[in-house]
């Protein structure tokens, strides 16, 4: 497809196709629909909170169409098996043989449901998934179908029944949005479409055509500083007495890891090529920075009593650390050429 060349100028036209598709069918969240495509072409995972009724399975499963990918969604519950997830070995009496029967995460786009509401066995089947796009079942290796992405959901307002998420598989996810209610007016458009005739959504993409845009993402070009300002940012979250921050420290029991600074890179390559570019600019990093680390700040009793978010200190952080120049376009050029 002619989508895929001229740097970031495919994804930005292949993606704005596959938004007036979902747009069809979805009103508002346009933050929440910009994460998604940016966890899809940076190969990474979507934590998603907000309450019910906010259109979530629906932009995922309209994504599937519009791209002719495949779409399961798991309701996480607390009698929930790792077999219901992988898949299983199952017997066959007539010819005394086992077969494989393959789970639900064979899939391109796959919701989990409320994912904090099963238990540690199953959160730990999924982490394998997640991380290294494969399962295991008696003992042989089956791979999942690329592009693969779990966006996982919870429910902020009720906690009985549920079981908090390790911090090793939170951490597996990319980005975790908040999604919040609709204004008025959009909740106006929800309900004359919801009640209305159904919009036809067409397939615009095939999963063969996000492949392609998945390895023009890893081609755009990041400069050193904005690496070292990536770091500096997470590693601000781990020691904020050097970066200038004591007053933060109170608040701070662990920083992000790692993989947080190289999410935050990856995800801003994304972002990058989903605006039309072939290189990153510092507003690429602090858009996604709140969505990259607010999941990997555990926070103390202290943060928690005086009712401080991670929102509210990575703001702190990023108003005390401020980004790079912006590297000149000729010099990006003539860098990502070289």
């Amino acid at each position: 497809m002619d989508e895929t060349n001229g740097g970031g100028q495919g994804a930005s036209r292949l993606t704005e196709k596959l938004l007036y598709e979902v747009k069809k069918v979805v009103v508002g969240q346009d933050h929440f629909l910009e994460r998604v495509l940016v966890a899809i072409l940076a190969q990474g995972h979507l934590l998603v909170e907000g309450v019910p009724g906010l259109a979530k399975t629906l932009t995922v499963k309209t994504l599937a169409q519009a791209v002719r990918g495949t779409f399961r969604r798991i309701q996480f519950t607390p009698d929930l098996v790792p077999a219901d997830l992988v898949g299983t070995r199952i017997y066959n009496q007539g010819t005394g043989e086992f077969s494989t029967s393959l789970g639900p995460v064979f899939t391109n786009l796959l919701l989990a449901d409320e994912i904090n509401r099963a238990p540690a066995k199953v959160q730990s089947a999924l982490l394998e998934v997640m991380q290294e796009y494969q399962v295991t079942i008696a003992g042989e290796t089956h791979q999942v179908p690329r592009p693969f992405l779990v966006m996982a959901t919870q429910n902020p307002l009720e906690s009985e029944g549920t079981y908090p998420l390790p911090e090793a598989q939170v951490d597996r996810f990319m980005l975790k949005v908040l999604v919040g209610y609709p204004n008025p007016d959009e909740e106006f458009v929800i309900v004359e479409r919801v009640t209305g005739i159904a919009a036809a959504v067409r397939a615009v993409a095939s999963v063969e055509d996000l492949l392609r845009l998945q390895g023009e993402c890893r081609a755009v070009y990041v400069d050193p500083s904005l690496i070292r300002y990536a770091v500096d940012l997470v590693s601000a979250t781990r020691d904020p007495t050097r970066a200038g921050l004591d007053d933060l420290v109170p608040y701070l029991s662990w920083g992000a890891s790692p993989r947080g600074t190289i999410h935050l890179i990856e995800a801003g390559k994304a972002l990058a090529s989903l605006r039309g570019r072939g290189y990153l600019l510092p507003e690429d990093v602090t858009d996604l920075a709140p969505d990259v680390l607010r999941h990997r700040l555990i926070l103390s009793y202290e943060a928690l009593s005086e009712n401080l978010s991670a929102d509210h200190l990575l703001g702190r952080i990023m108003e005390h650390i401020p980004p790079p120049d912006k590297p000149l376009e000729s010099h990006v050029r003539a860098a990502s050429r070289s």
